[in-house]
């Protein structure tokens, strides 16, 4: 694939990924194996309250094909494909699920030097469709995303981003919602592996005059150790201690708490996470 602008789905990720990826509130349990023949087997328990999910996982790769079903304690069958260059520069991904046939669908994605096309559907008879367009480069790219849905014969769906990337930040601005709302985001690397970060985001959603500014950091504490911490203006605090207990085998542990309500319990989770 070529180096280009990136998915629309990339602008504000980092940011967004220091912000909320690897906080949890629940128990999570999952290992990784893989056999001689190249097949990755993944099982995940997941404890939320007092319910208890299992999902298992297998993973195929067949030359330019990668094969991934999933199936979980209430038998549903989940299955992607991903087909890369049937066509130069493109991507191809089925994915549907049994027995609910109604949530399959296609994508195709396209990737240029200066830009970069999505197209998904849903596989059936009305279905819904999402384009999206990434114009410029890994440094600065323009985006837009638009869903329409063919039964109503309206939209459901157009954002517009801007994203500005360079070795140690990135920056970016987001018009979401149908143009209610508009997301601001900052990412700063402190150090040169990029394991310490310090990021802030503004999103206000016009119609409802919401503002919510969030704060946020990664700190390497050594090679095998990291703190993230985030708080908002609603006065959410979140942190977590992530440990790399084995070779690729991570421990997580994270909690929040409701600093303008302290007679609530704070919430903690657990996530252990063995690949081979």
């Amino acid at each position: 694939m070529s180096k280009g602008p990136g998915l629309f789905a990339d602008i504000g990720k980092k940011a967004r990924d220091l912000l909320t990826r690897d906080y949890n509130t629940d128990q999570k349990f999952s290992i990784s194996t893989n056999t001689l023949s190249g097949v990755a087997l993944t099982s995940t328990v997941l404890k939320k309250g007092v319910v208890h999910a299992a999902d298992v996982s297998t993973q195929y790769k067949y030359r330019n094909a990668l094969f991934d079903v999933k199936i979980d304690t209430d038998s549903n069958v989940m299955t992607t494909i991903t087909i890369t260059e049937i066509l130069p520069s493109t991507k191809a991904i089925a994915s549907f699920k049994v027995p609910d046939y109604n949530s399959s669908k296609l994508e195709v994605q396209y990737f240029h030097d200066h830009a970069t096309i999505t197209a998904t559907a849903a596989l059936k008879q009305n279905p819904l469709v999402d384009l999206t367009a990434t114009l410029g480069s890994p440094t600065i790219s323009f985006g837009a995303e638009a869903g329409y849905d063919t039964t109503s014969r309206s939209f459901t769906k157009y954002n517009f981003g801007i994203s500005v990337t360079k070795p140690d930040k990135c920056a970016s601005i987001i018009l979401g919602d149908k143009a209610d709302s508009i997301k601001a985001s900052y990412l700063q690397h402190l150090d040169e592996s990029k394991r310490s970060a310090a990021v802030g985001e503004v999103y206000r959603k016009f119609s409802t005059n919401e503002n919510v500014i969030t704060v946020g950091g990664l700190y390497a504490v050594d090679h095998l150790t990291s703190v993230k911490a985030k708080l908002n203006s609603n006065g959410k605090l979140g942190a977590l201690v992530q440990h790399e207990v084995l070779p690729k085998s991570i421990v997580t542990i994270s909690g929040e708490i409701d600093t303008k309500t302290l007679e609530k319990y704070p919430r903690f989770g657990l996530s252990l996470a063995l690949k081979p």
